[in-house]
């Protein structure tokens, strides 16, 4: 990565000059790190769909079906839904692994009900069994955690949850059972929580491995993160030009605007 004739400067400044106060010194060293972490977050937006939110900010709904019971199934159907209620779609992607028919798979609650219970077999095959597996879930006063399954605790103050596997990280750890450097590649989308309880989602727009994936949300200063679903991932974006409308799911995760 080429620096910046401002960062070559306040290289310069901070490693050459001995007559700058200590003070000064920081405050370049502070430039110069905003700077580069900057960088680093362009340079992941060219391989991920990167969509970082406060959720007291904005609010983080899961959609499943409509009034009539039917699934949504895809993000263009989900635009149109919000539509036909004056709102518009800002951000969308799907939320977790399903059954036939688009039923959720694992422990989901829309609006307070849940609708599918927790799962909480051990040993089943597949991603979702991988251990740990975890939930991600929001509380009516708009806080966002993400928890592995064995520490879900049901309250009345959930508004939304959705179950999936494996956990990208754990208190800051990525999950030990991926392999770095491995070459099971795939399209992969999922949720970290940062310290700060902003939410970031994401998805790979090229195939990626697990311990890649989850180091991005490392990267990114998320305590916990998890992992969504693969191949079958969309992302709807138009503030970045990333618009796919099409997939065919269960769980689907918005964030929406009244229209003006």
């Amino acid at each position: 990565m080429q620096r910046s004739k401002q960062q070559k400067i306040a290289l310069h400044l901070y490693f050459i000059n001995p007559m700058y106060s200590m003070q000064l010194h920081f405050v370049i060293l502070g430039c110069l790190l905003l700077s580069l972490f900057s960088c680093q977050d362009k340079a992941y937006e060219q391989d991920y769909v990167i969509y970082e939110v406060d959720p007291k900010q904005e609010a983080i709904e899961m959609y499943y079906h409509n009034e009539k019971s039917v699934p949504i199934r895809s993000l263009g159907n989900l635009k149109e839904f919000l539509a036909l209620r004056n709102k518009e779609l800002i951000f969308a992607m799907n939320g977790g692994m399903f059954e036939p028919n688009n039923i959720p798979k694992g422990l989901y609650i829309e609006d307070g009900q849940q609708l599918q219970a927790l799962d909480t077999l051990v040993g089943g095959k597949g991603n979702f069994y991988l251990p740990p597996n975890g939930v991600f879930y929001l509380t009516e006063d708009h806080k966002a955690d993400i928890v592995v399954t064995s520490a879900f605790k049901p309250h009345p103050t959930i508004k939304y949850a959705t179950q999936s596997g494996p956990m990208l990280l754990v208190d800051r750890q990525i999950n030990k059972v991926f392999t770095q450097g491995s070459t099971n590649l795939n399209i992969r989308n999922g949720v970290g929580i940062k310290a700060t309880g902003e939410v970031v989602f994401a998805m790979s727009k090229e195939k990626v491995n697990f311990y890649d994936f989850a180091k991005l949300f490392q990267d990114m200063g998320c305590v916990n993160a998890l992992y969504l679903d693969g191949f079958v991932s969309r992302a709807y974006l138009p503030s970045k030009g990333w618009t796919q409308t099409d997939g065919d799911f269960g769980v689907i995760i918005g964030i929406s605007q009244s229209k003006k």
